[in-house]
């Protein structure tokens, strides 16, 4: 019997499947750099904020330049004072002082207290000071029965701190850029384009001929013999005469010669811690970079103040005084007062002309082992003087006012008192010849009155 069996059929072979493809469009053939990279780019926040931040940052930078070579209006600028400065400005009075022929006078500040009846003090004030550092002092000396008086010298504190001055023609590339920003700080950055705008045209005429010749303020670079003159001018001017003259720190420098020479005018020297170099360091005020950070924060101002002056100035009076620098060239007008300060005369020599001069020397006892030597030095060359310490620091009138006042105010009130000096005033020439003539023709008429007179009573007899 046959068996029959199936064999099963053989799996057919299955073939390797072929990834579908999709069918490609022609793309265009890329252009250099990629699209992708930028439409990244341009979809990127980041870049369009950095952008805007430059772009703003750049434009505040030159706000702040065009705004600080516009000039400054005084009165916007005393506006922004303290009120203890605008207060001390309100009490003084300014005096108008001649140092040269054929120059601007130049406006001096006066501070005065007490009564007008007793002796005068006239206080002078050191290297980067002002009269508003006195200001307690004055007070204080009032307060004994005294009349005080504290000037700014030119370039410090109220006083003017620049002078008008002509120059004739520019030269070379440097001068003509020193004039085109003297213009800007004189009349302002627009001002040639709000000129264009007036008149539709370049005022070119009008800055050649400015430019040969032109006035510009300078700030004010008096020495010793010009600071002299403006102290005896105040003084003859404010009917002073005879005073109690009060030189602190670099005054001594700058007056000594005003006291020899004007001898007259001065009954007494008082020297508070008097030397020919100030206390008030001026390369601190030199220096680029260091004089903004020494004139621009008021911490690094008073830390300054505290090494090498006081140890005792309050914040709010360290600060007054930074400001009175920092402006309308204050600091430029101190720096040429101190280099022009007289540091090579002899104290001694000085001293013997001046013999019967009363004089007196405070002087700082616990500032430092250095200060006290100088002391030593100037009694020695000063034998007349009498020889007194204080408690406070070289700049005394700010930490020991009460003890300074005390100690003046005795040595004022024992000499003699003084004597006033009236001056007649001066009757005009034509005034006079027109007295002289009527004088003559009254006298003349009299002569022959009684002359006829006599004829008379002759013929009667």
């Amino acid at each position: 019997m046959a068996i029959i069996t199936e064999e099963p059929e053989p799996e057919p072979q299955q073939q390797p499947r072929k990834p579908k493809t999709k069918a490609k469009r022609p793309s265009s053939p890329p252009t250099h750099g990629g699209n992708s990279n930028n439409s990244n780019s341009n979809n990127n926040p980041f870049s369009f904020w950095f952008y805007f931040t430059l772009s703003v940052s750049l434009l505040t930078l030159v706000f702040v330049f065009t705004s600080s070579l516009s000039p400054r209006d005084p009165k916007a600028w005393f506006l922004t004072l303290p009120a203890s400065l605008r207060h001390h400005y309100s009490n003084g009075r300014t005096i108008k002082v001649q140092t040269h022929p054929n120059e601007t006078p130049i406006q001096v500040f006066t501070f005065q207290e007490g009564s007008t009846t007793s002796e005068n003090i006239v206080i002078v004030h050191g290297q980067g000071l002002s009269s508003y550092s006195y200001r307690q002092l004055a007070k204080s000396l009032a307060a004994k029965g005294v009349h005080v008086t504290a000037v700014d010298l030119p370039g410090h504190g109220f006083s003017d701190k620049s002078v008008e001055v002509s120059l004739e023609g520019v030269d070379g590339i440097l001068g003509r850029f020193q004039y085109v920003y003297s213009e800007i700080q004189e009349k302002g950055v627009f001002w040639a384009f709000d000129q264009m705008v007036e008149t539709g045209q370049i005022p070119y005429e009008e800055i050649q001929a400015r430019m040969s010749k032109r006035k510009v303020r300078e700030p004010v670079d008096l020495g010793p013999q010009e600071m002299g003159k403006v102290l005896g001018e105040v003084i003859d001017s404010m009917g002073l005469a005879p005073v109690h003259l009060v030189l602190h720190d670099s005054a001594l420098g700058l007056c000594a010669d005003f006291v020899s020479q004007r001898a007259e005018l001065v009954r007494s020297v008082t020297l508070i811690d008097a030397a020919s170099y100030g206390a008030f360091p001026l390369w601190v005020l030199e220096v680029p970079v260091v004089r903004e950070v020494v004139l621009g924060v008021s911490f690094v101002y008073a830390k300054v103040v505290g090494l090498c002056c006081s140890k005792r100035v309050g914040v709010a009076d360290s600060d007054a005084l930074r400001l009175l620098l920092k402006e309308r060239d204050g600091r430029r007008a101190v720096v040429n007062v101190g280099k022009r300060v007289n540091s090579s005369f002899d104290l001694a020599e000085w001293s013997e002309g001046l013999k019967a001069m009363p004089m007196q020397v405070l002087w700082s006892a616990g500032w430092s082992h250095e200060w006290s030597q100088e002391g030593d030095r100037v009694a020695n060359a000063l034998p007349q003087a009498s020889f007194v310490t204080h408690s406070g620091g070289r700049w005394a009138q700010e930490d020991a006012a009460v003890e300074i006042a005390d100690k003046i105010s005795q040595f004022v009130l024992s000499l003699p008192k003084s004597v006033r000096k009236v001056e007649e005033e001066s009757i005009p020439e034509h005034i006079q010849k027109v007295l002289d003539e009527a004088k003559n023709s009254g006298h003349d008429h009299h002569h022959h009155h009684s002359h006829g007179h006599g004829h008379d009573h002759h013929d009667e007899l």
